[in-house]
This record gives structure tokens, C-alpha cells and sequence, in this order.
């Protein structure tokens, strides 16, 4: 019995010594996601219940913000205009992605530095590429309405038109498709080459085997790039701030360029309504999470996942 008793002392001290191990190396991540996580969090969620403009103590109101949100023009505004840029973004930059990724994964010579080439303007920052678009995009002496007159278009005014100004920025967000291309890039060199080689002994066709081998096969990379750039969709920035800078004002032209984010920074650190701006994140954070539940429900009917019958 007193063997057992020891056997057992020993085995609790060796667990104790793992456990104390485990927590001196990831002590300090702990530490950090506590202090620079978690407690942002639920004091943006405390702040969001209260007047609060940084100068003088958090003032308790409630469900105030979140009521004065729901009847704030801008709001909406700065909604809509986000979501114009998550619906006709998100998908187009997937597919164009795509399309490049299957053009890079080309067996011909030099393949390398067209990857190389295609993925440097990743490398550029947000800031510097929003400069290059606005001349590329100027409609006086822009390259891109200079392409279109010369093939008889006359070319918009993207920068100052409010009809054509979210366009613009869609279109300068197809330049920034490298990091996604890549990622699908490494999908598509996964499919098993012997699913190929079976559609080919059956007859199919390239475009067959692309909708039935390709597609489902990488499906589950389109799932992650999907979220991913939802997400990102909802946090758009810096390029909206740049391009209003053409307009000299924060939202752009009649507004046209400002984005959620945009009018939750306004809110914070122009009005200093830290309590509205709270609330704000916490009704993003909402809709984003709304979002993202409804594409994984979705996503049984087309992702497949291998080994999966």
C-alpha cells in the first residue's frame, strides 16, 4: 500500500512539474492576451454603456449609444458603403485570385519570376499604393482613363464623381490579390495529380475537371480566403482615408468613401465620443460574426474536405 501511495505522490508531483512548465512558457502570452485582449474587450463593452470623451470619468447611459446608432444617418451611410465594397469585393478579388493562381501554377518557363512579379505589390503599403491609384485613377492625366480614350471611352471622374468613387477602390483592390493568390497558389498544388490523370483516361475536359476535381478540392481554402477578406471588408481603411484625401474631406465626396471604420475613428479620436464609438465596434462585431455564422452554415452544401465519404 505504501508503495501505491508513493507511486501516486510521484505521479502527481511529475504532473504539477508539467503543468508549472506549460505555464512559465506561455505565461507570458497569457499575460499579454489578458492585459492587451481580453481586457480591451470588456472595457470597450463597458465603455459602449457610457458618455465617455476621455477628459472626464465614464458617465453610465445605458443602451443611450446604441439607440442613438440606430437613428444616425451616417450610420447606415457608413454601413452601406461598407457593405457595397464586401459584396462586390470580396467575390471578385476571390475569383481573380483564383484565375491568377491557376495562370502561376502553369508548367512554363520563367514561372518563378512571374510569381515574383505578381506578388510585389503586396509588399507595397496600403498608404503608398492609394498614392499610385489616385494618379493612376486622376482623370486628367491618369494612365487608366488614358487606356480608355485611347480606345474610345471617355473615362470617369474616379476620384471626385461620388458615383464612381467606391468603384475606384474595388477596382485598385484587384492589385492587392497577391497574398490570396499565393495561398491558393499552394492549394491547388496539393490536389492529388492522380485525379487528373483518372479524368483524363474518362474524357473530360479541362473545364470539366476544373468544376470537379479543382473547385471542391480547394474548396476549403476559398472557405478561410472567404472569411478572411469578409473580415477585412468590414475593417476598410486606410485606402478609403487616402482616396478622400482627393476630396478634401474624411468621407469623401458626399460622403461616398466613408466606411464603417472611417466613422468609428471619426466618432473615437475626432469627437471624442469613445462611448459611441464603443458601441459601434460592438454592433461591427455583431454583424461581422452574423456573417461569418451564416457562410460556415452554408458551407457544408460545398466545401469537401478530404477523406470525407
Amino acid at each position: 500500500m505504501a508503495s501505491q501511495h508513493d507511486n501516486a505522490a510521484g505521479i502527481r508531483r511529475r504532473e504539477r512539474k508539467i503543468l508549472l512548465t506549460g505555464l512559465l512558457f506561455t505565461g507570458p502570452w497569457i499575460i499579454g492576451f489578458l492585459i492587451f485582449q481580453l481586457y480591451p474587450i470588456l472595457a470597450s463593452f463597458y465603455y459602449s454603456m457610457t458618455e465617455y470623451n476621455l477628459f472626464s470619468p465614464p458617465k453610465w447611459v445605458g443602451l443611450d449609444n446604441y439607440k442613438a446608432l440606430f437613428r444616425d444617418e451616417k450610420f447606415y451611410l457608413s454601413l452601406y458603403n461598407t457593405l457595397y465594397i464586401t459584396v462586390f469585393g470580396v467575390v471578385p478579388h476571390l475569383a481573380y485570385a483564383l484565375l491568377m493562381a491557376l495562370l502561376l501554377n502553369a508548367k512554363v518557363k520563367g514561372q518563378s519570376i512571374y510569381r515574383t512579379i505578381y506578388f510585389l505589390p503586396t509588399l507595397v503599403p496600403a498608404v503608398a499604393g492609394s498614392l499610385l491609384w489616385m494618379w493612376l485613377l486622376n482623370s486628367q492625366y491618369g494612365l487608366v482613363n488614358m487606356l480608355l480614350e485611347y480606345v474610345g471611352i471617355v473615362g470617369p471622374n474616379w476620384l471626385v464623381d461620388p458615383d464612381w468613387t467606391k468603384p475606384s477602390i474595388v477596382l485598385m483592390g484587384f492589385w492587392g490579390t497577391g497574398t490570396v493568390t499565393v495561398m491558393y497558389l499552394a492549394a491547388l498544388q496539393e490536389v492529388p495529380k492522380m485525379y487528373y490523370e483518372a479524368a483524363e483516361i474518362d474524357g473530360a475536359s479541362k473545364w470539366r475537371q476544373f468544376w470537379s476535381i479543382t473547385l471542391p478540392a480547394i474548396s476549403p481554402m476559398t472557405l478561410f480566403q472567404l472569411i478572411m477578406m469578409l473580415i477585412a471588408s468590414f475593417q476598410y481603411f486606410t485606402e478609403g482615408m487616402v482616396f478622400a484625401e482627393a476630396s478634401q474631406s474624411t468621407g469623401g465626396p458626399e460622403n461616398s468613401l466613408l466606411f464603417y471604420s472611417i466613422y468609428l475613428y471619426q466618432q473615437a479620436f475626432s469627437f471624442l465620443n469613445m462611448g459611441y464609438a464603443s458601441a459601434m465596434a460592438w454592433i461591427l462585431f455583431v454583424v461581422v460574426m452574423l456573417c461569418a455564422l451564416v457562410i460556415f452554415k452554408t458551407s457544408a452544401r460545398w466545401v469537401y474536405y478530404g477523406g470525407e465519404k
